[in-house]
Parts: C-alpha cells; sequence; structure tokens
C-alpha cells in the first residue's frame, strides 16, 4: 500500500497552508473572533482567486473536477488554521446540483464555479419538509434549524419527504414564504433557522433519488478532515506550551501524567485519520460506504471530545484566556461534532447496520489479490 500523496496534491496541500496562514495567524483569529463577522470575506476571496473553492466541482461547469483526496488535503489546513470560509457545503452542494440536478439547475453551479454565489447545505438528517406536488410545482412547508451559512448565501440544498422518500432540493434564499431567523454558533459561524410557509418551487429543482447517498457521507468525510486538521493542531500548540510553561522549578511536559494524556490524545488522533482516509479512499474509488461513514463520523465525535477537552485542561486557566485562540479549537471541535450528530447517534446507527450486516470493511467486501 502506498500512503504518500501524488506530488499534484502536495502542491495544493502547500497552497492551502500558505493561504489560510496569512489569514488566520493568532491575533488574526482573535480579532476576528472579537469582530461579529461570520465569514472572512477577504480569504474566501482569496480562495476563489487560487481556484480552492472549486476542486470537487466538475470540469463540466468550471470547476476542477478533483476527488475527495484533494479535499481533504485542503480542508485538514482549514482546521489547522480555523479558517471561517465555506469551502466543503459550497463545492459539495455545486457538485451534487451538477450531477443530480435537472439541466435547469446547471447555471447555479457554473456560477458557484466561477466564485459569484455562495452555496450551502442544511442539516440532512433534521426534520425533512413536507412537500407537495401539483402541477409541475413543489410546494414546501415547514421548518429547518441552524443552517449553516443560510444568511450568505443564495442557495441551500434542503432534504423533502415526498412520496414517502427523501429528496433534496435546491432552494433559491430569495423565494417567497420563506422566513429567516439568524444567529451565530459558538465558534462564530452563522446559522439561520428557517421557515418555509408554502413556498413554492419549479419542480425541476428536484435533485434525482441518489443524491442524498452520494452526498452524506462526503459532508462526513469533509467535517471529520477538518477536526483532523483542528486536533493535530491543537495537539501540537499543547506540546509547544507544555515544553515551556514550568511549574514546580520543572517544565510541565516532564510529568508523566501530561505526557500520557497527550499520548492518548496523538492515539486518537491517529485512530480518526486512519479511519477518515479508509472512507476516503473508498469513496474515491466508488465503492459502498455506510459502515465507513458511521465509523468516521463516530471516531470524529469521539477524538473531537477528547482531543480538545484534555487539551485545553492541560493549558490550565491559560485555555480560556480569549487573548489566545486556544479556547477556539475547543469551541470549533464540538460544533462540528453537533454537526456531525454526536457520538451515541452514531453508534446506534451503526449497530442498527451491523445487525442487519455481515459484512464490514476492506477484508470481506473487496477482492482479495
Amino acid at each position: 500500500m502506498n500512503f504518500t500523496l501524488t506530488d499534484d496534491q502536495r502542491a495544493i496541500e502547500e497552497l492551502a497552508v500558505s493561504v489560510f496562514s496569512d489569514y488566520c495567524t493568532d491575533e488574526q483569529l482573535c480579532t476576528f473572533s472579537d469582530s461579529g463577522q461570520t465569514r472572512m470575506t477577504s480569504l474566501w476571496n482569496t480562495c476563489i482567486e487560487t481556484g480552492l473553492h472549486s476542486l470537487l466541482i466538475p470540469e463540466s461547469v468550471g470547476g476542477s473536477g478533483l476527488s475527495m483526496t484533494e479535499m481533504m488535503v485542503v480542508l485538514e489546513a482549514q482546521g489547522q488554521s480555523l479558517a471561517m470560509v465555506p469551502l466543503y457545503r459550497h463545492q459539495l452542494a455545486a457538485a451534487a446540483i451538477s450531477q443530480f440536478g435537472d439541466e435547469s439547475l446547471l447555471p447555479i453551479a457554473i456560477t458557484a464555479a466561477e466564485g459569484a454565489n455562495v452555496l450551502t447545505i442544511a442539516n440532512l438528517d433534521d426534520a425533512l419538509l413536507s412537500a407537495q406536488v401539483e402541477g409541475g410545482e413543489l410546494t414546501l412547508s415547514g421548518r429547518v434549524n441552524a443552517v449553516p451559512e443560510a444568511s450568505d448565501s443564495q442557495y441551500v440544498l434542503v432534504a423533502i419527504e415526498i412520496e414517502a422518500k427523501k429528496r433534496l432540493v435546491a432552494v433559491d434564499m430569495n423565494s417567497d414564504g420563506i422566513k429567516r431567523t439568524d444567529g451565530t454558533l459558538t465558534q462564530g459561524e452563522s446559522v439561520s433557522d428557517l421557515v418555509f410557509e408554502g413556498v413554492s418551487l419549479n419542480q425541476h429543482q428536484l435533485l434525482s433519488e441518489s443524491a442524498e447517498s452520494w452526498l452524506q457521507p462526503r459532508l462526513v468525510a469533509a467535517q471529520a478532515a477538518m477536526l483532523v486538521g483542528l486536533c493535530k493542531q491543537q495537539i501540537k500548540r499543547t506540546v509547544e506550551y507544555v515544553s515551556e510553561r514550568r511549574q514546580f522549578e520543572r517544565q510541565i511536559g516532564a510529568f508523566q501524567a501530561v505526557q500520557m494524556v497527550l499520548a492518548d490524545c496523538q492515539i486518537s488522533l491517529e485512530a480518526l485519520r486512519s479511519t477518515l482516509w479508509q472512507l476516503v479512499y473508498r469513496l474515491d474509488a466508488g465503492l459502498p460506504t455506510e459502515p465507513e461513514a458511521l465509523s468516521t463520523a463516530w471516531q470524529a465525535c469521539e477524538a473531537g471530545h477528547f482531543i480538545c477537552h484534555k487539551t485545553q485542561h492541560v493549558h490550565g486557566g491559560f485555555g480560556v484566556d480569549i487573548s489566545s485562540p486556544t479556547y477556539l479549537y475547543l469551541y470549533w471541535s464540538r460544533a462540528i461534532c453537533l454537526a456531525l450528530g454526536g457520538s451515541s447517534d452514531n453508534l446506534e446507527r451503526l449497530g442498527d447496520w451491523l445487525a442487519d450486516n455481515n459484512t464490514l470493511g476492506w477484508k470481506y467486501d473487496l477482492e482479495e489479490k
């Protein structure tokens, strides 16, 4: 097995690290956190200029047409820097629309690839909107909670129930009948509760039935990749801190208890990384991913909670000092874990899958060579 990245993938990774590091120093992160803004606009413009905003968008609509592997190295770099830009939702929404949408929806994906609009995705596991079909039109009613970036996005993908099936639909945020209540998550990301009161849409705005099963594991992979970068950087920052901080005339990093905690954090990180990359491999290879996605989501929730709480605890009072971004890593990890659904829910769903299936992973469902 060859786990090394190609030269092109390394170049993309180096570009992402360089771009994010220019906008996400400790001072810049604290200033942004205090500003009340919910998007790093200058950084987002730079992402558009460098093409980082369209890696996953197919070439047929103007994107780079790359795979999840390339996207993962960018998202890991984003997680390391805590860059507040809508990279993965924008690209996955555009890719889903271009692959599973009607031809009339392609201009949305083309504009997204140009960077002229922003797309977002509602929580696909939230309560489904009810939909009625009549004369080629859809009428949507219901409520969708905490839609990320909805206040600054032109289109949102939401899940609806139609003919007892779950489908995705691309909704123009300027449609009549949508009531929006804006808010901000603890780590600074904007969210909006959307209430649909008889919103009329063209039936062509429906994506095909396979769109949701395509999109869901990719959302898991994207969020887990950000968490890998975030946890990696937080461990690195903590090691640097305990190497300098002295107590009882010794570096606190010399205490065995501190060393064991950080060793456990590193083990947890590597377990998440290996689980994530198995999922990414299978996504790029076109293999089934349902249990792998659930395993990755569970592992991410477990690792994110464990690593970021333990490392902040090791920082002592400095871990809650808002003059340093250390506390933001905990906030971000909690936000990502909540978006993934939490440990218990994912473990229960994985258990349900295992109860009905007696195979799991590469050892059983792939040909041995």
